[in-house]
């Protein structure tokens, strides 16, 4: 494996390990926020202990998911410099926007729901997580701005062997994000809803005494899963005619045994269980009862990981070998005087870095989820502050 093959597969590897938690990011975030809006306005005690527990699995896995980004930044500068002279004029802006105006935003407003319980107003508490959903998808918004122009060089032009921004709304309206970003979205809502499904399937298997709390949380997720697939494959298949027609080749790998082709096996095998097998055991309530089940539904939460994994991998290998399509090369974006021994080093140590933190995530999460909502920490009440008496000698 050369030099630029050996960068290629380590950007492939920590890019994918960092979108196992933006995934279950933009699926949880709406999750949580209509939990919250439900309690905040019926006031059922249920509700706020469903916001609290799948709000802090939200918490953990957001956490986590912020180191594994500095990692991709890290690569740009020290693998991938040739992309940043060339067009980081206009690749650079969507991605300082993704950071100025979403992630800060994100952060600053989920650090007052995270802090605001019992302590803001009920109608300003709801807004925080509500906002906190809007500027994650906003993040989204930005940072598939940036990967559509890489596949489409909309609004640019060359000029001194450099591409300048021309049409700063044809970065919005490029053929290759108009169904990329809802596809995205979606799958969000489908993994989100694939793991508060074998959430509750585990505490319903372990017949735990908060059933008629996971009893809620399965319809919740089984019904999330069941619009996030249908809208997952629905604009994954719409986006076949606009990219197509700007890359005629990306989908000519559309058969059995490549990355598309298990992208789309396991969406549709799963958009099938899910449509026409779990949802009319849920309608029928059958889906809680059947014990026999739940394990099922465990072993399936990876699946729409695995689904979004291979679709991020067929979006970039079908745009080889340009970096930036028709435009930049891979070989010609790479650092210059980049060794094999010095991509090696980079390689073992962001992978083992985001190795180990997707590791983290799982084990807390799976902690959290264990221990159930009555041991929640997020939104506890704050422990009553007693006084002391005072020494006799001071009396």
């Amino acid at each position: 494996m050369d030099v630029v093959d050996l960068a290629r597969t380590q950007f492939a590897v920590t890019g994918s390990l960092h979108f196992l938690f933006v995934v279950l990011t933009l699926g949880l975030a709406p999750l949580v926020a209509i939990m919250h809006t439900r309690y905040a306005i019926g006031g059922n005690p249920l509700h706020e202990r469903m916001t609290r527990f799948w709000g802090q699995i939200y918490v953990i896995n957001y956490a986590l998911g912020i180191v594994t980004g500095l990692v991709m930044e890290f690569q740009f500068g020290l693998s991938w410099s040739g992309l940043s002279h060339y067009a980081g004029d206009v690749f650079g802006a969507p991605l300082a926007m993704e950071t100025l105006l979403a992630f800060f935003l994100e952060s600053t407003f989920l650090g007052l729901w995270i802090f605001g319980w019992h302590r803001l107003p009920r109608a300003l508490h709801v807004a925080c997580i509500w906002l906190v959903t809007l500027t994650a998808y906003a993040s989204a918004l930005f940072i598939m701005v940036a990967n559509s122009f890489l596949q489409n060089p909309a609004g640019s032009a060359e000029v001194g062997g450099r591409l300048v921004l021309r049409d700063f709304g044809a970065l919005f309206t490029n053929p290759t994000l108009v169904f990329a970003l809802p596809h995205v979205l979606s799958a969000g809502l489908w993994a989100g809803g694939f793991v508060v499904m074998g959430a509750s399937a585990y505490h319903l298997f372990r017949r735990t005494p908060e059933r008629e709390f996971f009893i809620r949380s399965l319809r919740i997720g089984v019904l999330t899963a069941f619009v996030g697939s249908l809208f997952t494959v629905g604009f994954g298949y719409a986006q076949f005619g606009p990219v197509g027609s700007v890359q005629p080749d990306k989908f000519h790998g559309a058969v059995p045994g490549t990355a598309l082709g298990l992208m789309i096996t396991i969406g549709q095998l799963v958009q099938f269980a899910v449509m026409f097998v779990l949802t009319p055991l849920l309608i029928r309530d059958v889906l809680a009862r059947s014990r026999w089940l739940h394990p099922l539904l465990m072993v399936m939460t990876p699946l729409p990981f695995v689904a979004a994994i291979a679709g991020w991998i067929v979006r970039e290998v079908g745009r080889q070998p340009w970096l930036v399509y028709g435009k930049l090369s891979v070989a010609d974006a790479l650092t210059p005087g980049l060794t094999r021994a010095d991509v090696t080093a980079s390689f073992a140590g962001f992978a083992g870095v985001l190795g180990l933190l997707a590791l983290v995530d799982y084990v807390l999460i799976a902690r959290a989820v264990r221990r159930g909502p009555g041991r929640v920490v997020l939104g506890a009440a704050d422990l009553p502050v007693t006084a002391e008496p005072a020494p006799a000698h001071a009396l």
